[in-house]
């Protein structure tokens, strides 16, 4: 599978629920090198904001833009051909992307998620695997919790990680569900 073709995304949320995405970044890699980098804002179900403190946006700030329904082609199409998908700590955007489709009425992609923090670890032997200590270890530029910056970041590893231990990186590749 290697590195023919993945999207690294990223979401931020308003508030606790999975399905409240107000952010999305989105890092599309074909044949080992970065071809598309977007960044979508989404008016969420909800007018609560709970975590304005950690990624700075407001209700205000989306009240205009498209719901995740709305936004839904646009993203497919970054989305097309994708052999998976890469997100650092999978299981919560993996969950805001199920319950985001779920809620819009769209199917899930199938595609199977990488998780850089495990890739961090495993391939790139760095601990702790938060975000911003993998990238301040690898030199990678990160405005944390900016969708973008975030999606990207996580793309440059699973890149680095790919040419730090090619064999490793395809084993953990084929073990993908």
């Amino acid at each position: 599978m290697s590195m023919k073709c993945f999207a690294a995304i990223d979401f931020e949320t308003a508030d606790h629920g999975h399905d409240s995405a107000c952010a999305i970044g989105i890092v599309r890699i074909e044949r080992g090198e970065i071809t598309d980098k977007s960044h979508y804002l989404i008016r969420p179900p909800r007018r609560d904001f709970v975590f304005t403190h950690v990624h700075g946006l407001t209700w205000e700030d989306v009240q205009d833009a498209p719901t995740f329904a709305r936004l839904w082609p646009e993203l497919l199409k970054k989305f097309r051909g994708a052999d998976y998908f890469a997100a650092h700590n999978k299981g919560f955007d993996r969950a805001v992307l199920r319950a985001c489709c779920k809620m819009a009425g769209v199917e899930m992609p199938k595609a199977p998620f990488v998780c850089t923090v495990q890739a961090s670890r495993n391939l790139l032997n760095i601990r702790p695997a938060s975000l911003d200590n993998v990238c301040r270890v690898l030199n990678i530029r990160l405005n944390h919790h900016d969708a973008l910056s975030d999606s990207n970041a996580c793309a440059e590893i699973l890149l680095r990680a790919g040419q730090e231990d090619s064999a490793a990186f395809e084993e953990m590749l084929s073990g993908l569900e």
